[in-house]
C-alpha cells in the first residue's frame, strides 16, 4: 500500500469543536478543551498514525471578527496554518446558524485552492440542522473548482460522541498526497516540553476562572529540572499564571490559596499521566500589565 502523509489545518469559528476533534483523532489530550470560546491560541499539531500513513492535524484558534490586536493575531495564526497545509478541515457547528463570520471564513479559504473537507460537527445535538449548513456550503462553494471541493467532502460527525470519525479519516487519507511520515510513529504531538506544561496548567486553570479571566491569563514556565531523590528522578517545575491586573491575582489565588491549590492539583494529575517522571509543581501568580496589548509578549506567546 502506498503510504500517505499530509498536514491538515482545522479552521472555523470559536467553539465548533476543533480541539475536541483533534484529541479524539489523536487518542490523547493534545489541545486544551474548554467551554470558553477561543481557548486555543496557537497552531497545535496532533499526529495521527494509521495503516494508510500519517496525518498531522493543525488545530487553530477560532476565527471571529474583532479589531482587538490579540484576536487579530489569533485569526492570522489560523489562516497562516491553512495556507501552509496540504488539506483544510473547515469545521462547522451545525447547531448554530451560519452568519457573517462563517461567510468570511468560507470566502477566505476558498481562495487558497487547497482541497477542503467540510466537517459538520455536533450532529448529536437536538438543534443540529444539517440541511441549513449544507445549503450554506453549496452557496459559498458553488463556483469552487470541483477538484478542491465537492459534496463528497461534506462529512457529518460528532466529535463528542466519537461518531463519524473513521469516515472522516478515510476521506482525508484519500485526499492526502503520497509521502513518507513527518514524525516517528510513536509521536502524537510535537509540542516542546515547556509549551506542553504551560498548556496543561492553563487548561487546568480555565474551569476555575470566570468572566474575563480565562482570556486575561497565560502561563509561563520559569524553571524546570530533573532532580534525583533516593534514586528516583522527579521533574521539578516552577510556573507562573500571568494575569493583567493586580485585582485579578486574588481571584486566581482564592481565599486561603484554595483556587491556586486546586489548579495545581489538577495540573499535576495530568502532568504525571503524560510524563515519565513524577512532577513537583511550584505554581505561582504574577501580573503582566496589559499583556494582550504588548507586542513582545504576543510574539513570544503566539509565535510557537
Amino acid at each position: 500500500m502506498e503510504k500517505k502523509a499530509a498536514f491538515a489545518a482545522l479552521v472555523g469559528r470559536p467553539s465548533t469543536g476543533k480541539s475536541t476533534l483533534v484529541n479524539r483523532l489523536c487518542g490523547e489530550s493534545v489541545a486544551v478543551v474548554s467551554p470558553v470560546p477561543q481557548t486555543t491560541r496557537n497552531a497545535i499539531r496532533g499526529i495521527v498514525n494509521r495503516e494508510q500513513g500519517q496525518l498531522v492535524l493543525v488545530d487553530t484558534p477560532g476565527i471571529h471578527r474583532s479589531e482587538k490586536k490579540f484576536n487579530r493575531r489569533l485569526a492570522d495564526t489560523a489562516f497562516h496554518a491553512a495556507v501552509e497545509s496540504d488539506l483544510i478541515l473547515y469545521v462547522l457547528d451545525v447547531s448554530r446558524a451560519p452568519g457573517p463570520e462563517e461567510e468570511t471564513i468560507a470566502q477566505t479559504i476558498r481562495g487558497y485552492q487547497t482541497p477542503i473537507v467540510a466537517v459538520l460537527n455536533k450532529m448529536d445535538l437536538p438543534s443540529a440542522d444539517f440541511g441549513q449548513t449544507k445549503d450554506f456550503l453549496k452557496s459559498q462553494f458553488a463556483v469552487f473548482d470541483e477538484s478542491c471541493f465537492n459534496e463528497s467532502r461534506i462529512v457529518p460527525i460528532s466529535a463528542q460522541k466519537n461518531e463519524g470519525l473513521e469516515n472522516l479519516l478515510s476521506v482525508l487519507f484519500n485526499l492526502a498526497p503520497a509521502g513518507d511520515p513527518f514524525y516517528p510513529e510513536e509521536y502524537y504531538t510535537d509540542q516542546e516540553m515547556d509549551f506542553r506544561i504551560a498548556e496543561i496548567i492553563r487548561g487546568a486553570a480555565l474551569p476555575f476562572l470566570r468572566q474575563e479571566l480565562p482570556h486575561a491569563v497565560y502561563v509561563e514556565v520559569a524553571d524546570r529540572e530533573l532532580r534525583e531523590n533516593g534514586g528516583i528522578q522527579r521533574l521539578w517545575v516552577r510556573a507562573f499564571i500571568m494575569c493583567e491586573r493586580e485585582s485579578q491575582k486574588g481571584m486566581i489565588v482564592g481565599k486561603g490559596g484554595t483556587v491556586i491549590k486546586a489548579i495545581g492539583l489538577s495540573a499535576r494529575k495530568e502532568l504525571n499521566r503524560i510524563f515519565d517522571w513524577k512532577v513537583d509543581l511550584d505554581l505561582r501568580v504574577k501580573t503582566g500589565k496589559d499583556w494582550r496589548h504588548n507586542d513582545h509578549v504576543l510574539k513570544k506567546l503566539l509565535d510557537k
